[in-house]
């Protein structure tokens, strides 16, 4: 069993730019594929960002491209999600997740965090 705790929302105006954390406890995240989704109220949850577990490999969904950047350390078993230039449509929940290399489903969720940005 994982759990994922994210931390690190928050109110900022555009433009401005947060740090996400997410800090996984119960088992190394050596072996786990990361990933960052967000979900504003009343629609889906989307894919942000996502790595591998050696961190070699990256993916960002086009309306984050180049703005934000995902990282991790698996020594301290945490990941990272730096959103820069932020827009007022990257209001959201973000969530971390977890799911093994070889799987396509997210098999662990942290509760989310707010971020909130202002225009």
């Amino acid at each position: 069993q994982v759990q994922l705790v994210e931390s690190g929302g928050g109110l900022v105006q555009a433009g401005g730019s947060l740090r996400l954390s997410c800090l996984a406890s119960g088992r190394t995240l050596s072996r786990y594929t990361m990933g960052w989704h967000r979900q504003v109220p009343g629609q889906e949850r989307e894919l942000v960002s996502q790595i591998t577990w050696s961190g070699e490999a990256t993916f960002y969904s086009d309306f984050v491209k180049g703005r934000f950047t995902t990282a991790r350390d698996n020594a301290k078993n945490t990941v990272y999600l730096q959103m820069n230039s932020l827009k007022p449509e990257d209001t959201a929940v973000y969530y971390c997740a977890a799911r093994f290399a070889d799987s396509t489903l997210w098999s662990y969720w942290g509760q989310g965090t707010q971020v909130t940005v202002s225009s």
